[in-house]
C-alpha cells in the first residue's frame, strides 16, 4: 500500500487561527493545491477544540463540558450538538472550495489513546483508568470515523482521503505519565501491545486507505507506530534526538512517510526555505539514506497546529512549507 502511494510534498497539520470556516478552507485549499486538509478552528470555543470535535464524532457515547474538561455523559446535550454543528460548517466550507477536486485530502481526529487520556468518566477520572472504558471508547471512535469518512467522501467524491489521528498524549500513556484527577498520582502505563493493537484496529477503519499518526510531543514511538501499518508519521522535527535515528531509518526503509514539522507552529521569524529543511538533509546523511529518496519519503508541515498563531503568520507558514518542500526536491543533498 505504502509503496504505491505518492504523497504530495507539503500540507498543514489541522488547526488554524480565527473563527471563519470559509476563510480557513480557502487558506487550506489555496496553500496546498495538491494536498489540502479539513481545517479546525478551536478559537470558536468548546466543541471546536480538538477533544470536543472528536467527542462529537463518537457513536452511542456522548460528552459534555465540565469545569475540569470533557466528561462522558448519557445523552447528547448542547456541547455535542455544538461540536457537530461546527464540523458541519467546516465541511460545507471545504466542499465549496474543493468542487471537482481529485487528489489527496486530509481529515484529522484525535486518536484513541489521547482521547482516553482526556475524556473523563462519571467519577472524574480519565477513561484511561478503566480498560473496559478504553475499549468502548476505541470502538465508538472507530464507528464514528467510518461515518465521518463516508460523509467527506460524499461531499468531495473525487478526493482520496487521508486520515490523520492526533496522538499528542501517546508517549505519556505508554510511560505512565498521565496525571490522575487529584494531580498527585499518575495512571499506570498501558501495555505496549494493548496500545499497538488498539491503534491498529482504529487505523483499520480506513480500509486500506492511508492513515497518518501525528504527535507534536517529544519521544514519538516511531517503531510502535511503524508496526501498526500507518502510511505516515507526523512530528515536530525540532524535538528529534539521535536516539530516534534507528527507528526512523527502519520506518522509512519500510515505506512509512515522514511528515516533518519543520516550520514553527506559533509566530516566529521564518528562515530561508532551504534553512528550514537543512535538519532533514542532515538526518538523511546520518541515516545513510539515498538523497534522491528524500522527496519521495518526506512531506513538509508546520511543527504543530497553528491555532495559537496570528492569521498572517499562519498563511506565511503554509506558503513557507510549500517553498521548503520545493527546496528539498530541487536540492536533496
Amino acid at each position: 500500500m505504502n509503496d504505491t502511494l505518492h504523497f504530495p510534498p507539503a500540507t498543514g497539520i489541522g488547526s488554524l487561527p480565527g473563527t471563519d470556516a470559509r476563510e480557513a478552507a480557502k487558506a487550506a485549499t489555496g496553500s496546498f493545491e495538491d494536498f489540502p486538509h479539513l481545517p479546525e478552528l478551536p478559537a470558536r470555543g468548546p466543541g471546536a477544540d480538538m477533544i470536543g470535535r472528536t467527542a462529537g464524532l463518537l457513536v452511542e457515547l456522548y460528552a459534555r463540558v465540565e469545569p475540569s474538561g470533557w466528561r462522558i455523559g448519557d445523552r447528547p446535550g448542547r456541547d455535542t450538538r455544538r461540536a457537530r454543528s461546527w464540523l458541519g460548517e467546516d465541511l460545507d466550507a471545504l466542499e465549496e472550495f474543493t468542487q471537482g477536486y481529485e487528489g489527496l485530502l486530509k481529515v484529522q481526529a484525535v486518536g484513541p489513546w489521547t482521547l482516553a487520556a482526556a475524556l473523563e468518566l462519571k467519577n472524574g477520572e480519565a477513561a484511561l483508568s478503566d480498560p473496559g472504558a478504553c475499549r468502548d471508547l476505541a470502538a465508538s471512535l472507530t464507528e464514528g470515523l467510518r461515518l465521518h469518512l463516508e460523509e467527506v467522501r460524499r461531499r468531495v467524491p473525487g478526493a482520496r482521503l487521508v486520515l490523520q489521528l492526533d496522538e499528542p498524549s501517546l508517549t505519556a500513556v505508554l510511560r505512565g505519565q498521565v496525571k490522575t484527577a487529584s494531580g498527585y498520582r499518575t495512571h499506570r502505563a498501558v501495555d505496549r501491545q494493548t496500545v499497538e493493537g488498539t491503534l491498529r484496529d482504529v487505523v483499520g477503519v480506513h480500509d486500506g486507505g492511508p492513515v497518518v499518526v501525528h504527535s507534536c510531543a517529544a519521544d514519538v514511538p516511531f517503531a510502535l507506530l511503524h508496526r501498526t501499518g500507518v502510511a505516515g508519521i507526523s512530528f515536530d522535527f525540532s524535538l528529534l534526538t539521535e536516539r530516534d535515528d534507528e527507528a526512523i531509518g527502519e520506518a522509512v526503509e519500510g515505506g512509512t512517510r515522514l511528515f516533518a514539522g519543520v516550520v514553527p507552529g506559533a509566530d516566529a521569524p521564518l528562515s530561508d526555505p532551504a534553512g528550514s529543511v537543512m535538519g532533514v538533509r542532515t538526518l538523511w546523511r546520518r541515516l545513510g539514506l539515498r538523497p534522491g529518496l528524500l522527496p519521495e519519503a518526506v512531506t513538509v508541515t508546520p511543527a504543530c497546529g497553528l491555532a495559537g498563531a496570528s492569521p498572517g503568520y499562519a498563511r506565511s507558514a503554509y506558503a513557507h512549507c510549500v517553498r521548503a518542500a520545493r527546496s528539498l526536491a530541487d536540492n536533496p543533498e
